[in-house]
């Protein structure tokens, strides 16, 4: 889903490169964007050259005398600020950028348009040895002044700005003008709360580069910068360590009161649904005033959902609280114990959306993948599947978190945990594993709506921005990419609490996904585009099914030794 109001453009700060600008200029060509030239008071030849290079599409800002980087790309970004521009790509003049990566850095900026998208170098040899250490130091300071790992590199000078929070920031403070530039921009944008999302792009130096980096002057600079850095960070550390405080949803603790479960549910298994269903509403009451990190999430949950079906005036189904919402969480439990105790029942508690059953019987040779989410009870699906056709429906999923509940489950209902796979053993003999199963006639369920707790070689995580209930929201793309690699049918499939009656819907997803190399990125932004917007449609359907209790639309921190985690890449 793009936004509409996305019109990005190319502001590249110039000082004594002209010679390298003609061959700049011709590897951006092919992205049809917007260029503006800052010439930051360069020798009478290189203005010479610049301006030979004006032309439609190319414009020239000439600054005089020689002000520095930080200096011409503000000048630069104000200047495509009174254009309309709102988001503006920063290259370096002399060459060194993968310039050809600039799809991805605006596929990025188009996803979370309120972010900073910069590049992560890739270095190859050519590096200098000096300048490599240097990094490292400031990257040392910069997790000091942001007390986050979040910034992975702040010196990378290819990046996307979203022009109105930088140029409010340029507005209240004053930033460095030369080299300290790149790094103090991006820490007081991310202490104004402007995320920053990095994309791994290759960096050379040209054997016959020209560097205006000075070693004294600019190592001064920087020094300055941090002290001034490290003094502002301190007041900020409340706001800092709050910030700090939203955990991935792996890592948020599991709520206490194994014995509540257990009593609860010995309840259900002597009186009945009516018995648990009474009981629930004083122990769902103590949960929901002990859990403040939950409740939050669930308010702020359905905050969005409402704000966005009023704008797309839909009415929602009431009542429509927090409390119920955590009502509707236990009543989900005991759902996915009675189905696999077979107390669910076809046609009387569970029944098929229109066209749901079509889908599910539709004869295709092999298995199928079902895209699932945390949107309702599929888990009562794969119980009722296998008791009603045999149907094996293998289950992807993150088995460390909720531990106390599956013990309990595995008690009740043992056959719960056959057909298993914990998500955090996924590897490329996983992969295999699934194969064998569709090849046996066998089907396969992931969910698309959680992102992983692995990250990519580098530290970022593996995630596609996409447009959730108006919003930008990460989604893991490990899914889409297994499904793409499974080459099986994929359907999504949502059951979902309307009424007295858990309603299974289904539809066609692709027959298989595909993923081509020559427009992987393209195509796997438009498959996650497409799960967003049908999760999106079915949320409506059921708002209080949401069962993500934490907040979707931010990406938090993964502790570093999260790092160590198994990746899976196919």
């Amino acid at each position: 889903m793009l936004n509409e109001t996305f019109r990005p453009c190319v502001v590249i700060p110039c000082y004594n490169h002209g010679a390298m600008m003609a061959s700049v200029l011709a590897r951006l060509a092919p992205f049809n964007l917007p260029v503006l030239i800052v010439d930051d008071g360069s020798d009478s030849e290189t203005a010479r050259q610049l301006a030979a290079l004006v032309r439609p599409g190319v414009e020239l800002l000439r600054l005089t005398p020689n002000q520095g980087k930080g200096a011409a790309v503000l000048a630069g970004l104000a200047a495509l600020g009174r254009q309309g521009f709102t988001h503006a790509v920063q290259v370096d003049a002399d060459g060194q950028h993968q310039i050809e990566d600039c799809p991805r850095l605006l596929a990025a900026a188009r996803a979370a348009p309120e972010a900073l998208i910069s590049g992560q170098p890739q270095y190859d040899d050519s590096v200098p040895r000096a300048r490599l250490y240097g990094r490292y130091i400031t990257h040392f300071w910069v997790w000091v002044e942001t007390l986050s790992f979040s910034l992975k590199d702040s010196m990378c000078g290819f990046r996307v700005y979203p022009l109105a929070p930088t140029l409010l920031l340029a507005q209240r403070h004053a930033i460095g003008q030369r080299m300290d530039f790149d790094t103090e921009i991006m820490v007081r944008l991310y202490w104004a709360g402007t995320p920053s999302y990095f994309i791994p792009t290759r960096v050379t130096y040209p054997q016959d580069g020209l560097s205006h980096f000075d070693a004294l002057r600019d190592n001064l600079r920087i020094s300055w910068m941090h002290t001034r850095l490290f003094f502002g960070m301190l007041p900020r550390i409340p706001s800092l360590l709050r910030r700090r405080a939203t955990r991935h949803w792996s890592a948020t603790p599991e709520r206490n009161g194994l014995w509540g479960i257990r009593f609860m549910l010995a309840v259900y298994q002597r009186f009945g649904r009516r018995a648990f269903t009474l009981l629930l509403w004083p122990v769902t009451a103590v949960y929901w005033l002990s859990g403040g990190e939950q409740r939050r999430a669930s308010q702020q949950w359905l905050e969005a959902i409402s704000t966005y079906a009023e704008k797309q005036q839909v009415t929602l189904p009431k009542p429509l609280n927090s409390f119920h919402h955590f009502l509707r969480f236990g009543d989900a439990m005991l759902d996915k114990i009675a189905s696999w105790r077979g107390d669910l029942r076809w046609g009387k508690a569970i029944d098929f959306a229109p066209g749901a059953e079509a889908v599910i019987n539709h004869a295709t040779p092999g298995g199928r993948l079902i895209l699932a989410s945390h949107l309702g009870d599929i888990e009562a699906c794969r119980a009722l599947a296998q008791q009603v056709s045999g149907l094996v429906i293998n289950a992807l999923v993150f088995t460390d978190h909720a531990r106390r509940f599956k013990q309990v489950l595995d008690e009740i209902a043992p056959e719960a945990s056959i057909n298993v796979i914990p998500v955090g053993q996924i590897g490329p003999e996983t992969a295999i594993l699934l194969r064998q199963k569709l090849d046996a006639g066998e089907w396969v369920a992931i969910v698309g709506d959680r992102t992983a707790v692995n990250r990519q070689r580098g530290g970022s995580q593996r995630v596609i921005w996409s447009e959730f209930l108006g919003k930008p929201a990460p989604f893991p793309q490990g899914p889409f990419v297994l499904a793409a690699a499974l080459r099986c049918p994929v359907i999504l499939m949502f059951a979902l609490r309307q009424g007295r009656t858990l309603r299974l819907h289904c539809e066609h997803f692709a027959d298989p996904l595909e993923l081509p190399r020559a427009t992987r990125q393209q195509a796997l932004q438009q498959a996650v585009d497409r799960y967003a917007q049908r999760l999106e449609h079915y949320a409506l359907l059921s708002p209080l099914d949401w069962f993500n209790f934490f907040d979707f639309w931010q990406l938090p921190e993964v502790p570093p030794t999260e790092e160590k985690e198994k990746e899976f890449r196919c």
